[in-house]
């Protein structure tokens, strides 16, 4: 190959290998980004609000934006009200194909659902803290009771740190109270419990800090 000939091709080869190293780059940017924690990467179940979209496969009659209503369930056409309130998104899919297997109405469906609007995602938090009231969840990612402690300013001084309550209210209507000591996880004490850490709130949760007696 001439001289003249193959200054443009390394000139191109040039330009190539910088294209691709600053692909290599932005992709090594994105898993590294600190914004995103993956040990806090939270698996979305659906709320109670939830707009969602549902489609399946090779049949646009039956496909739907609907909204999951206060007993949890999403009305589809020919199956009527399902429950999928708590489901993950390929739990849900799952049951909705069940449906329409069971009922005879398809025999091999494949459902997709996707979040079209998420429901606001709440939870409280009562009693001797410095800042009390509402606060919204992410909705990717998990809150613990000392990160909600921490957001709400801390505890006041007459707080008894070591006996937190979280009440939740499942979607069957049974109720679970939990009690976690976040006054040894915030100095690191040894009795501190590796279960009180990882107990992550859901929408809904109410945290109440007592007062200590004195």
């Amino acid at each position: 190959m001439s001289p003249t000939r193959r200054l443009p091709l390394l000139r191109g080869l040039a330009r190539l290998a910088c294209w691709l190293g600053l692909i290599l780059s932005c992709a090594h940017a994105q898993t590294t980004d600190p914004a995103i924690d993956p040990r806090k990467a939270l698996v979305y179940r659906i709320a109670t609000n939830d707009s969602l979209r549902i489609g399946v496969f090779q049949e646009p009659d039956l496909d739907i934006i609907g909204r999951v209503d206060m007993k949890g369930t999403i009305n589809l056409p020919l199956l009527g009200p399902i429950r999928i309130v708590g489901l993950t998104i390929p739990e849900a899919q799952g049951t909705i194909e069940a449906a329409y297997r069971d009922g005879r109405y398809l025999r091999n469906p494949q459902v997709t659902i996707t979040v079209e609007v998420y429901a606001p995602r709440e939870v409280s938090i009562q009693g001797q803290i410095k800042s009390p009231g509402r606060y919204v969840l992410p909705i990717e990612q998990t809150m613990t009771v000392l990160e909600l402690v921490t957001k709400a300013n801390g505890f006041t001084d007459t707080a008894k740190g070591t006996a937190v309550s979280v009440t939740r209210i499942h979607p069957d209507g049974r109720k679970e109270v939990f009690t976690v000591d976040v006054e040894s996880l915030i100095k690191g004490k040894d009795r501190a419990k590796a279960a009180d850490n990882s107990l992550n709130l859901l929408p809904g949760d109410i945290v109440y800090v007592p007062e200590r007696l004195i």
